[in-house]
């Protein structure tokens, strides 16, 4: 786990994932001559903060999104959310802004209405817009990992994991999904256009419910607020089932990821969300158990030989 552990120390929030995104890079070009294949490193110009690795002749593509949620500092010590965040009385955040590094307190507020509103605690003023995100705190068992933003640092550590190994395929280490979605448009459209690449994993972390639990394997979402098609998700669960690997379906109402920027594009790409479930979702206590991790390396390396 040393290099997950290292992905959740890395700063980046929506709309600030230059750190997260140097890390990354730096990582793939250090290791992939020791991968099976090495691939073609895709960014600068035109693709944001964005990175695409192409191996061999791709024909599905893996899409894992680098940032994380946070809060942005606004008037009068006000916090405003980056994304979901949960607020913690107390839970602290850290950052940094020209006067130097920060590590604050979060201080929830009831409203007379009922609302609640959140404030940092610290003891100089921080600078109008500075971007604060969960302290690290990354705790391991023999059962479990549990850290902030297992969402989706976990999903970017599996989408790495299976680069290991990868013959023919594409990986997306997209941006903003935690804020509105962003990158995912271009970089789809790129790898279509260059590559004929129709299919898309998600590569992300998903929830503990009633009907997915800990334990139970990596969870194949077949629909969330977006709707993947039916003969795609058939042909990935029978893959799944081909796998022998542990896998648990999901049926949810609510939530969304990259799939649904797909899904929202005039592109006829066809997605599924694919993930190891977690509790304590947006907080500084995501945990996600070992066996559904991975579980879910290993259905990523075989969907994506047989697809």
């Amino acid at each position: 786990m040393k290099l997950l552990k290292e992905l959740v120390e890395v700063r980046g929030a929506a709309s600030d994932e230059g750190k997260i995104k140097k890390f990354i890079f730096d990582y793939v070009s250090d290791n992939k001559a020791s991968w099976i294949t090495e691939p073609q490193i895709i960014e600068g110009k035109g693709f944001q903060d964005c990175i695409i690795l192409v191996f061999g002749e791709p024909r599905t593509a893996i899409y894992a999104h680098m940032d994380s949620i946070g809060y942005s500092v606004g008037y009068d010590k006000e916090l405003i959310k980056i994304g979901g965040p949960r607020m913690i009385d107390g839970m602290q955040l850290v950052g940094s802004d020209t006067q130097g590094e920060i590590l604050t307190e979060l201080m929830v507020i009831e409203e007379e209405n009922g609302q609640s509103t959140c404030q940092y605690v610290f003891d100089r003023e921080i600078e109008r817009g500075t971007i604060l995100t969960f302290k690290p705190d990354f705790r391991e068992t023999e059962e479990y990992v549990q850290s902030p933003y297992m969402d989706n640092r976990l999903g970017v550590w599996n989408a790495l994991r299976v680069a290991e190994t990868l013959e023919n395929g594409a990986i997306v280490f997209g941006t903003y999904e935690e804020h509105g979605g962003n990158s995912v448009g271009y970089c789809a459209k790129y790898l279509l256009d260059k590559y004929d690449v129709y299919q898309a994993l998600i590569s992300d972390i998903t929830w503990v419910t009633s009907g997915v639990v800990h334990g139970g394997g990596v969870a194949i979402s077949t629909r969330d607020k977006g709707l993947p098609r039916k003969s795609y998700l058939d042909k990935i669960i029978q893959l799944a089932k081909d796998s022998g690997v542990p896998f648990q379906l999901e049926v949810e109402s609510a939530g969304g990821s990259d799939g649904g920027v797909l899904q929202h594009s005039d592109m006829p790409i066809d997605w599924c969300f694919i993930g190891a479930p977690e509790d304590n979702v947006h907080s500084p206590d995501e945990k996600v158990f070992f066996k559904d991790i991975y579980a879910m390396v290993e259905l990523y390396k075989y969907l994506m030989k047989h697809l």
